[in-house]
């Protein structure tokens, strides 16, 4: 199999990290649920930080905390000869309804496989990396920490998301926030309304002009907005109005001339009103998931031994949106497999989902998660042939996005 292991000894160290897993269930459990009822927005994740780095420095292990500075970023690492691995770990919610995306699942999960794994690491010769990457939930954490060298000779990276279901991997889309500002004229709405330029009148014919736009995009993007200042009062014509705007594609490649698109419908509004539009995209934007196929299988396999059944996305079972961890999949070997902790047909960011997030079912995301992620790992670091792979079907699919 090559690094010396056969397929025997294999199944033995799988098994040893699925109890090392167990052996800290409780622990892991007890975390999920801090986090889930401490709720913390990007960047502002004290509280998870604080209690994940303390849990490492319990195992033994010395995790930098603030690292890559950001205050709520974390890492620790196990040094070894062979591939290095890392495991990420997020924990941030969502305003208002809290761990509705579940990543108080991610967390431990991610906190339970790096910790099964460092225990047999110096044995297999294999390095690991567990990396805290706040503020995914639009932040963009993970960007900032590649940029500042966190994924530095990471030879792949994994992660596991919460759903409603067990999937292979989520349909990912790149994204660009957009925020639009119209200034106008105020006037007295009543008395000399002909004096004034409506700033808000210039949003909402954009708004409708994308609306239109949205009949003739493709199926794999996503255009959606909301009005975030308005005017001030009825009998005032607006002077100023903005809004912020979510454009998504398929990939980067296609996510530009969708930009140009909205931006034309929105400078229709203000030329319309005879008012003036200025505009930002918010950087960093988020690329589309490039999901490593030889990793994905590792995983699918690695979950078949629990009595998981990850399937392809579907019509019907699938999961959109997009994620940081889509700029690590351009930078290393990457996957973001969904494991089922909802019902079918219960939708991430939703209260609904939340409270799954920590139930029973929730808790099983927490440990299964763990045990499949560690064991891929141990995949990675036993056979040579296996990283390889991934290489170079990482190479491939990079070189034909570009």
């Amino acid at each position: 199999m090559g690094n010396g292991f056969n397929q025997k000894e294999l199944n033995e160290i799988k098994e040893l990290v699925c109890d090392e897993v167990d052996a800290r269930s409780s622990m892991l459990i007890e975390a999920s649920h801090a986090i889930h009822e401490n709720p913390e927005l990007n960047f502002e994740e004290h509280f998870a930080h604080e209690l994940l780095t303390g849990i490492l420095e319990d195992e033994g292990l010395s995790p930098v905390r603030k690292a890559y500075d950001l205050d709520t970023a974390f890492e620790a690492n196990i040094e070894g000869a062979g591939p290095t691995i890392a495991v990420l770990c997020e924990y941030d919610a969502l305003p208002d309804i809290g761990h509705a995306c579940g990543h108080n699942i991610i967390a431990t999960a991610g906190l339970g496989a790096g910790l099964a794994a460092a225990t047999v690491a110096k044995k297999m010769g294999g390095s690991l990396r567990i990396l805290g990457t706040p503020a995914e939930e639009g932040g963009g954490g993970k960007v900032f920490m590649g940029d500042r060298g966190a994924f530095e000779n990471i030879d792949a990276a994994l992660m596991v998301h919460p759903a409603s279901g067990d999937l292979v991997r989520m349909n990912t889309i790149a994204i660009h926030r957009l925020q639009v500002e119209y200034e106008g004229q105020a006037a007295h709405a009543a008395a000399s309304p002909h004096r004034g330029k409506n700033a808000l009148d210039a949003a909402v014919l954009g708004y409708q002009n994308v609306a239109a736009l949205r009949q003739h995009i493709r199926p794999d993007e996503r255009i959606h907005g909301i009005f975030t200042d308005g005017g001030r009062k009825p009998n005032i014509v607006p002077e100023f109005s903005s809004m912020e705007w979510y454009v998504r594609s398929k990939n980067m490649r296609t996510l530009e001339p969708l930009k140009k698109r909205v931006l034309s419908c929105l400078e229709a509004g203000a030329m319309a009103s005879s008012c003036t539009m200025s505009h930002s995209w918010v950087d960093p934007y988020y690329a589309d998931m490039v999901d490593n196929e030889t990793i994905c299988t590792l995983y699918a396999s690695n979950a078949h031994r629990l009595g998981r059944d990850p399937i392809e996305p579907d019509s019907e079972n699938k999961v959109v949106g997009s994620t940081d961890m889509g700029n690590v999949s351009y930078l290393v070997p990457s996957i973001h497999p969904m494991i089922g902790v909802a019902p079918y047909g219960v939708p991430i960011h939703t209260p609904d989902f939340a409270n799954h997030a920590r139930s029973e079912s929730g808790d099983s995301g927490v440990i299964d998660g763990a045990k499949i992620l560690a064991m891929t790992v141990v995949d990675l670091w036993a056979n040579n042939g296996n990283m390889e792979t991934a290489q170079q079907e990482f190479a491939s699919a990079i070189s034909q996005q570009s």
